[in-house]
């Protein structure tokens, strides 16, 4: 195993994330630093303003002392708008390699758009899409349709930049606002190729000032989950949240519960880019992405194939990366799952199901098992916590958390509703009920290998009036021990789906 240390300079903020490198092309986080070093706010003459360049380098060498007492075989150092655009990038680089030994790659803008499109295209199923990602000194338009960009700009100004265009001393919030507004609208007027997107292109927001918005909605709204990947946002939850930071002063804004008193200053103007591009674009929903440019370098980095190809089963990766990290019995969890898929198909006719529960079945079968690595007793609930809180990527939320709810409710006789209730904006009734379906499914499947040796191979199931008769086939080991596992569940099956089962 491999762990590398990568930085990330950018215009506004410097960031090093620590991974480990898994057998098999997987990545883990393991440690992650974040500081504000405002490179972006440069001097008139396009040169890095001595206060911030020491502070850059003391960040840096904070980094490096981190990455020391982590025991990080690599380091890999990058640095985007502001480094790129300054007229001293080579004394700058100079300076923090004598200071810190470190050797910063200074991204083009092709490479910088490339890395942003590698974190979404790997970790969201996303067919076609439209990227913004909003830095301190650029702002990115990434355009893809079937894992294939087709067309990228990067705008010369970001969230820093704007603040220095357009700060006027005792002019109105709002009036600022509305100039950067009108400023935006006109240099997406010269990019001719956004009136040829496609009307059902979904619009992704990648970095911090997404995250930020993110967060401040999903406290707004008391949204159940504290996850970022994925999160949608409607047009008219970003407008109320616009409306109501845009005519704040500073020490107002800095008091929003969710918001990074280090963006304070600069994030009103990232939300005005935002709303000039929502206006201009008429989209109605905003998703946001957790993974940019850090994460789509460390994709390219650690599955080396997605230099040639993004990732094609994203979700199968991302549970993957898990049981490799977690050390799961592998080919016990995926047995599990070709059982449950088999008695999803055999059931139909009762549970009538579309396939995309098959997606929750998918999740729920290969992380069963997960909250054994913390403790066995009361395992299920466990692991439906780690699935709550795993930031799977590839899946839609809802769906995410009705996994878990499966989960912890497969080996159970009856779980405490009540702690479930706080997903009811995410999950109906109708979840609920089919869930605790494939919760009957997910236990008869967890039984049918109960001694992890691939007994059962084939399930048939017939249904004859008030009963269910099924059929196994197996590899002709003795599987007395899966069935009698499997008819402790008849109790379950005759309770959720109405009828009574006989295992032959």
């Amino acid at each position: 195993m491999e762990r590398v240390g990568f930085i990330d300079l950018g215009s506004n903020t410097a960031r090093l994330v620590i991974i480990d490198i898994l057998d098999g092309g997987y990545y883990v986080v393991v440690n992650e630093m974040k500081e504000a070093v405002r490179l972006g706010d440069m001097e008139k003459d396009g040169t890095l303003k001595t206060s911030r360049v020491v502070q850059a380098i003391a960040t840096l060498k904070i980094f490096k002392k981190t990455c020391e007492c982590n025991n990080v075989d690599k380091i890999i150092a990058v640095a985007t708008a502001a480094v790129r655009q300054a007229r001293s990038q080579k004394v700058f680089l100079n300076d923090v390699f004598v200071a810190t030994g470190i050797k910063l790659r200074v991204l083009s803008e092709t490479e910088e758009a490339h890395y942003v499109y590698q974190g979404v295209i790997n970790s969201m199923e996303i067919p076609k899409g439209l990227i913004m990602e909003i830095g301190g000194g650029s702002t990115k338009l990434i355009y893809y349709n079937r894992r294939n960009i087709l067309k990228e700009s990067i705008l010369p100004f970001g969230a820093v930049t704007l603040s220095e265009m357009f700060t006027v001393n005792e002019e109105r919030p709002e009036d600022q606002a509305l100039k950067i507004e009108e400023f935006v609208k006109g240099k997406l007027e010269e990019l001719t190729w956004l009136k040829e997107i496609d009307p059902d292109a979904q619009f992704i927001g990648v970095g911090g000032s997404f995250r930020s918005l993110s967060k401040i909605s999903r406290r707004i709204k008391k949204y159940p989950l504290d996850m970022v990947h994925n999160y949608q946002m409607s047009r008219a939850d970003f407008y109320n949240i616009y409306d109501m930071i845009k005519v704040l002063d500073l020490d107002k804004k800095m008091k929003i519960k969710g918001m990074s008193t280090a963006r304070a200053d600069v994030f009103p103007c990232a939300l005005s880019v935002i709303k000039a591009f929502v206006d201009y674009m008429d989209f109605h929903v905003i998703t946001t992405s957790g993974c940019g440019l850090r994460e789509g370098y460390m994709f390219n980095y650690a599955v080396p194939q997605t230099l040639e190809k993004p990732i094609s089963d994203i979700l199968g990766h991302s549970l993957a990366t898990y049981i490799n990290y977690m050390r799961l019995d592998a080919a016990h969890c995926e047995q599990v799952f070709n059982l449950c898929i088999q008695l999803f198909r055999q059931l139909r006719v009762l549970h009538k199901f579309p396939r995309a529960y098959v997606r929750v079945l998918r999740v729920a079968a290969l992380m069963h098992d997960s909250g054994k690595c913390f403790k066995f007793f009361n395992y299920q609930k466990h692991s439906a916590y780690f699935i709550l809180n795993s930031n799977l990527y590839g899946i839609a939320h809802k769906d995410l958390v009705l996994a878990a709810f499966v989960t912890e409710m497969f080996n159970k006789d009856e779980i405490n509703m009540n702690d479930w209730v706080k997903y009811r904006e995410l999950l109906t009734e109708e979840d609920v009920e089919a869930g605790k379906k494939l919760a009957v499914i997910l236990k008869l499947a967890v039984a049918l290998d109960k001694s992890r040796n691939n007994v059962i191979t084939e399930i048939n199931c017939d249904v004859l009036g008030d009963s269910v008769i099924m059929k196994t086939e197996t590899n002709g080991a003795d599987s007395m021990l899966e069935i009698k596992e499997a008819v402790g569940a008849s109790a379950d099956f005759r309770r959720v789906f109405k009828k009574n089962l006989e295992i032959l």
